[in-house]
């Protein structure tokens, strides 16, 4: 056909809000500030590690990723853009975040890395934790959590964090999930969207009494502000069990409602000693994380949300060889069935059992 009458054809078809697909193995691609509407491929099934900012910003680290996403069924990287520090990675276009010095760039390229991953097939997961986040509540005590006596709170870790009441603090975060969106990002992952859960919580002055609407509002803005984005939301893996909130306001179906994926973090070494049984669940990782599964099977119900669980590749409460992360990976497969949409591996260390992820493909 004449290019000619190809260019005006185009500029018809996106005018009309026709997409522009683009092959599977090119998950990236166009920048969303060219004017085109782009129909992100979203993969059948996430299968993901996760990357420090400082992993991200090491060559060897990301090509790593790179081949271990050649020689396995990863297909998908999780990168912290705003880690338990508050820090933030790379250079934004966010004002506030340069005025409550929030940004430490070791990451010198986001959008860079971001397309380097892509051209490999990788989906790109930018990780927020949302309420720990001592920069925001050292530049604005407004908003952060207070003692009865009007100081700031900090937790065991010397931590201090953001009141979840405040909707400043909400907006803070949706800004930088957006910026991670604009450069380029497939979908955001939030953490710590919660009430703290250690420290002394009886000298917080908090109302504890709306813990659970407060976190379920926060879900609701977040959708609301990010709509038609693709967002998860990272739960304590007792949620998938549990129904009062635990003490922090979080309800799976809360999430249910409002998130693309729900990710719990079914770590077996986080559950006591005694749970269904077991006198020591970090050595029973089939057997917690299948119980966890199947109670969260139930649970989603008619919601369209879908289950990617987090799960353990790091030695506490047991050594985790390739077994022990084999058999997790086999609980979910094995009881998600047709709910299975895939998982997420943590490991501290950002190196990865590949044998365990081989051994569950076969």
């Amino acid at each position: 056909m004449n290019k000619r009458i190809l260019l005006p054809l185009f500029l018809i078809l996106i005018s009309f809000g026709i997409f522009i697909f683009i092959p599977k193995e090119k998950i990236g691609g166009i920048d969303t500030i060219e004017n085109i509407k782009e129909e992100k491929v979203l993969p059948e099934k996430i299968t993901a590690v996760y990357l420090t900012s400082w992993s991200a910003s090491n060559p060897a680290k990301i090509d790593y990723v790179i081949d271990l996403s050649k020689r396995t069924e990863i297909n998908a990287v999780v990168i912290d853009i705003k880690d338990w520090s508050g820090r933030i990675p790379y250079n934004t276009n966010l004002s506030l975040a340069k005025e409550y010095g929030a940004e430490r760039v070791i990451i010198k390229d986001m959008k860079g890395l971001i397309e380097k991953f892509h051209n490999e097939g990788i989906y790109t997961i930018a990780r927020v934790t949302v309420f720990q986040d001592p920069v925001l509540a050292l530049s604005r005590s407004d908003l952060a959590v207070k003692t009865l006596s009007g100081a700031i709170w900090y937790d065991y870790n010397g931590l201090a964090w953001i009141d979840p009441t405040k909707k400043e603090g909400w907006d803070y975060n949706i800004s930088i999930a957006k910026d991670a969106l604009y450069n380029g990002f497939d979908e955001v992952n939030f953490d710590y969207i919660r009430f703290p859960s250690d420290g002394n919580l009886n000298d917080m002055d908090i109302d504890f009494s709306t813990r659970r609407e407060v976190i379920r509002n926060f879900y609701q803005y977040l959708r609301n502000e990010l709509r038609g984005e693709i967002i998860s939301a990272d739960l304590f893996g007792l949620t998938t069990i549990n129904t009062d909130g635990l003490g922090i306001g979080q309800v799976i179906e809360d999430a249910y409602e409002y998130f693309d994926f729900v990710c719990p973090m079914v770590y077996p070494s986080h559950y006591a000693d005694g749970f269904i049984g077991l006198e020591n669940p970090a050595e029973h990782p089939f057997e917690v994380v299948a119980y966890s599964m199947a109670k969260a099977k139930i649970r989603i119900g008619n919601y369209n949300s879908k289950l990617r669980p987090w799960l353990q590749d790091f030695n506490l409460g047991a050594i985790y060889d390739t077994e022990k992360v084999y058999l997790q990976i086999r609980a979910v497969k094995e009881i998600l069935v047709d709910k299975y949409y895939g998982y997420m591996i943590w490991s501290p260390t950002n190196f990865y059992n590949e044998a365990a992820i081989i051994k569950s493909e076969n």
